[in-house]
């Protein structure tokens, strides 16, 4: 991994996540007030804003990377940051369509330190409000009646389209012995590194930039997912519980093949080959049985996958990724400011612990 950022890096990180979190929630607040009753709840509950008795509560509404990509990326192209808001917007209702439903296939009980919509309004709803914010989506950037709001949607329907097909992917994998690395890095690549992207350029197009500069910002959202994604599996297996909200070994539990796990089964040695004899073991039970493992059956695997290798693997990955995404920038002419702003949040997102 790159060293741990800097006091003023992460000054410079925060205030940049706290400005996306904090222009888009008006518009996100905006999009959530045209759904049905009680959609419209169920919704506001997701984001944070209302607790699970629909009193305002100051919860935890996530990272808020996706806006703050989105408003750095018009900037880069020489516009306001406010020209991305729509865009900003639209890739969050994206993003929390994919973890109403993620949330629900999983059967994930905590989300951002709560209780899951699907724990507390039901399946139905949790279906429901995704379908809703994935439309949002679309609404809010067309409804600009631009061409750069063509292109913006264009590019973020592709990357919705990748979205579900990684999320295909990943469910198919669990129940396989075995996935390669380079399936498993096809499958993140759209499940995560896709809305990164577009993320990314969305701004840029909205402030219309042509489309090498979209492209080679979208570029460096692709390999900054990839980083993304890969300390997001270091964590789903060695995370701390109370830093991540999730249970111990959550990937584990839910039989995902991570990129640790692949990289690992993948690895010659005494390690490889006890972790694939388990992991055949564990692929032809149902997941009631599976669950009732103890803790130390799921820290065995752990240790096999790190002895094995597939630990450090990993963290060699995020740093790859990371070096992609810097290079991605140097083909885009911006204001310096600007590009210290992607280097940092890129240094952010590869040594953060949640």
């Amino acid at each position: 991994m790159p060293e741990g950022p800097s006091a003023a890096d992460t000054a410079k990180v925060t205030a940049l996540l706290d400005r996306g979190r904090a222009l888009s929630t008006p518009v996100l607040r905006a999009a959530v007030g045209r759904l049905a009753s009680p959609m419209d709840t169920v919704a506001a509950y997701h984001f944070g804003w209302i607790d699970a008795h629909g009193d305002p509560a100051d919860g935890d509404g996530g990272k808020a990377v996706r806006p703050a990509l989105a408003l750095l990326s018009a900037e880069a192209a020489g516009a306001a940051a406010e020209t991305a808001l729509p865009g900003a917007a639209a890739v969050e209702l994206v993003h929390n369509f994919s973890l109403l439903h993620d949330d629900l296939m999983d059967g994930d009980e905590q989300r951002r330190h709560r209780d899951t919509v699907w724990k507390v309004h039901g399946p139905a709803q949790a279906i429901l409000v995704g379908d809703a914010l994935f439309a949002l989506a679309g609404e809010i950037l067309l409804e600009l009646g631009t061409p750069e709001a063509g292109r913006a949607t264009r590019r973020l329907t592709e990357a919705s389209r990748k979205l579900i097909d990684g999320q295909a992917q990943d469910i198919s994998y669990e129940h396989r012995e075995r996935v390669t690395v380079e399936e498993c890095l096809e499958m993140e690549g759209n499940k995560t590194a896709a809305l990164l992207a577009c993320a990314t350029s969305i701004g840029a197009v909205l402030g219309g930039a042509d489309e090498g500069t979209a492209d080679a910002l979208e570029d460096y959202g692709f390999h900054l997912g990839l980083a993304f994604q890969a300390v997001d599996d270091l964590l789903g297996i060695w995370g701390d519980t109370a830093t991540t909200g999730k249970k111990a070994w959550s990937d584990l539990r839910q039989r995902k093949k991570s990129l640790p796990v692949s990289a690992a089964l993948a690895a010659p040695g005494d390690a490889a080959c006890r972790l694939a004899e388990l992991m055949t073991a564990d692929a032809k039970k149902s997941q009631a049985e599976f669950e009732d493992f103890d803790e130390a059956e799921f820290a065995a695997r752990a240790a096999l996958i790190e002895e094995a290798g597939g630990r450090a693997w990993t963290e060699q990955e995020a740093r790859r990724q990371h070096a992609g995404a810097l290079r991605a920038l140097d083909r885009v002419a911006m204001p310096g400011h600007v590009r210290e702003q992607f280097t940092a949040l890129a240094d952010f997102v590869v040594v953060r612990q949640r």
